[in-house]
């Protein structure tokens, strides 16, 4: 049994060691009690090629300690693969729900969804706030989820 426990444990104390080794520009700016597994994040808004947009309430993102991501493109529910390494999070492709929805919210989940799928982002935690940005400069700007 101890044996079973010793990945969950390794990957509930990655954030934290993560945190733990910001570099100086980060640090005060990516907190211990900022993980990025296990926490429901709502996505604010999408900023790609310059331009920022705003995201719909109901896009979500929730990485799990198992390896998996799943959540709300802003119409379609999603899951994917996800590895961390680091301050790194790395999503495989994404399995996506089929529904259609206004042209505005099925818009953001096309660029929502671009930038997840397969994609690779540097996350930095602030005081309940998340930003994941990709090599380009490209970034997800996420919250805490708060419950309705």
């Amino acid at each position: 049994m101890k044996r079973n426990k010793a990945p969950a444990a390794l990957a509930l104390c990655l954030p934290l060691a993560v945190a733990c080794g910001a570099t100086p520009a980060h640090s005060g700016a990516v907190t211990v009690d900022e993980p990025l597994t296990g926490v429901e994040w709502r996505v604010v808004s999408v900023t790609a090629q310059g331009a920022t947009h705003p995201a719909p309430a109901s896009a979500r993102l929730l990485v799990r300690d198992d390896g998996t991501a799943a959540g709300n493109l802003g119409c379609n529910g999603f899951s994917a693969p996800a590895a961390l390494h680091g301050d790194r999070v790395t999503f495989g492709r994404l399995r996506t729900t089929r529904m259609v929805c206004d042209d505005a919210r099925m818009a953001f989940e096309r660029l929502l969804g671009g930038l997840l799928g397969g994609g690779t982002f540097t996350g930095v935690a602030d005081h309940g706030e998340l930003t994941l940005t990709t090599s380009h400069g490209d970034h997800v700007n996420l919250t805490h989820s708060t419950p309705e």
